[in-house]
């Protein structure tokens, strides 16, 4: 694989398995699909690192309110994971902020790390959380996982929930997302929630880790609508490599993740698609054709077999996400 291209990877869970899974490892020691080595391989310019918390594990017999301090606590805690991640390896991987950062890193010779959150509702209605999660360095927020929250709907096989939309809450906190310089990212919203957040977004609007609804009928997946209306808005979608989100349950096939890839570009135009493998953040596959960052080159080579211009590829693996980052200023 070309060591030259400039990967980035929209969404990874891997700080969550460090934290909860993975006690006592680090990013190059760990057996995690994202990990040092592996990203080297890849050609990594930037990797967006979600601080994910799962309401679930909070809240126990407690209201979700309360579910959702811990959980706050928790994304804290992943942010103060990744700093230590940054200082035990300075020669490898560093923060970044900003598009311009990121290009700084790439001269020094070292992999960004981005910060993102993965579960607006750990704002828990608070206004003020939202400044302090940008000046820790998270620079993208999944507004909610699967759960209502104070942002509003989550994806859903319920007509309904799908319906419905941002609460107030939400619509000012995407409001002040854009002015502070923070994407807002659509994977997991109800679809009621997708249209509300590109109506009222101030800034860029991604969808970090979500498919075609076209080829695939999950309610995760982005409708061909969804898809012209977020690539004329300038957003982009990144390839998720789960394979519910694919076409097939238990298996994550590189024809499939081809298949979307071609969708999208047909559909939103050759700049729409990205990478947002979702590595680390899903269970249950009986095989993978990609199984960890190592093997990134399988889906460029089976891209470029597609007939996709070397132009389209540099695109997709980073041209496109770079191209969102210039709009933070």
């Amino acid at each position: 694989m070309n060591q030259s291209m400039n990967l980035i990877d929209l969404h990874c869970d891997t700080l969550y398995r460090l934290l909860r899974e993975k006690e006592g490892q680090d990013l190059k020691s760990t057996d995690c699909d994202v990990n040092l080595s592996g990203m080297r391989e890849a050609g990594t310019m930037a990797q967006f690192f979600a601080c994910f918390t799962y309401l679930k594990d909070h809240q126990k017999d407690q209201s979700p309110e309360e579910g959702y301090e811990e959980c706050f606590h928790q994304a804290l805690e992943m942010i103060d994971l990744m700093e230590k991640q940054c200082a035990l390896f300075p020669e490898e991987i560093a923060p970044a902020r900003s598009y311009e950062e990121i290009i700084k890193n790439k001269k020094d010779g070292k992999i960004s790390a981005v910060l993102t959150v993965e579960e607006g509702g750990i704002l828990n209605g608070n206004p003020e959380r939202i400044r302090l999660l940008y000046e820790k360095g998270v620079r993208l927020m999944t507004l909610m996982w699967n759960y209502e929250n104070c942002f509003g709907y989550p994806n859903s096989r319920d007509a309904q929930v799908m319906e419905q939309g941002l609460k107030d809450f939400g619509i000012e906190m995407v409001r002040q997302m854009g002015e502070l310089g923070m994407i807002a990212d659509v994977s997991h919203a109800s679809d009621g929630t997708f249209w509300d957040i590109l109506k009222y977004a101030k800034g860029p609007v991604v969808a970090s880790h979500s498919n075609c609804r076209a080829l695939c009928t999950h309610p995760r997946n982005l409708s061909d609508d969804m898809i012209h209306a977020l690539a004329d808005k300038g957003g982009i979608a990144g390839l998720n490599f789960y394979g519910a989100f694919l076409g097939t349950e238990k298996e994550s096939r590189i024809e499939e993740m081809a298949a979307h890839v071609l969708h999208m570009i047909k559909t939103g135009g050759s700049e729409f698609p990205a990478v947002g493998t979702d590595f680390d953040g899903f269970d249950g596959m009986e095989h993978m054709d990609v199984p960890n960052m190592s093997q990134m080159g399988r889906l460029w080579e089976a891209l470029r077999k597609k007939g996709l211009s070397e132009d389209q590829l540099d695109l997709i693996w980073g041209g496109n996400a770079l191209r969102v980052l210039k709009t933070l200023g």
